[in-house]
């Protein structure tokens, strides 16, 4: 596989934004993922939430940071996510 290659499948992995609930575990954080959608037959707003654990190589992330995740390879039973950058830290 050349370097091109490679390059593209960095970038094409999917990315997702969400905030930090914990970070009690070492170099792992759980990360709760908003989405906003409408009911099919109705057009109801709806809000769904999913958590996501991401790995955290630096430990740079606390709780209540917004942080922006990207897909990866599995990295234990329940985490195959990284976390890419830390876009607002929590207010202390």
């Amino acid at each position: 596989m050349n370097d091109t290659q490679s390059q593209a499948d960095k970038s094409s992995a999917r990315t997702l934004e969400g905030r930090v609930t914990s970070n009690k575990a070492s170099k792992t954080v759980t990360v709760l993922v908003a989405r906003q959608g409408q009911q099919g037959l109705y057009g109801k707003p709806l809000r769904r939430s999913t958590k996501l654990h991401a790995h955290d190589e630096k430990g740079e992330c606390h709780e209540g940071d917004l942080v922006r995740i990207a897909e990866c390879r599995p990295l234990s039973k329940t985490k195959h996510f990284r976390v890419v950058e830390v876009l607002a830290r929590a207010a202390e």
